[in-house]
């Protein structure tokens, strides 16, 4: 199976997708790709996006 087509859980929206990028060890699906990147930084959903792309730096860290 290639790398494109597996299925790995989003550190955004938690479930399991195929399709989205790699941040250091870290999954975002497209569908949180697209919302993080359109939200204003005045958009209510802002912290709940910084929150979940913490991980990634978390685990960057540790």
């Amino acid at each position: 199976m290639s790398e494109s087509s597996q299925t790995r859980v989003c550190i955004v929206c938690r479930e399991p997708k195929s399709e989205g990028i790699r941040i250091w060890e870290q999954f975002v699906c497209v569908s949180c790709e697209r919302e993080i990147v359109q939200t204003d930084v005045e958009d209510e959903k802002y912290p709940f996006y910084i929150e979940r792309m913490k991980g990634i730096w978390f685990d960057m860290i540790s």
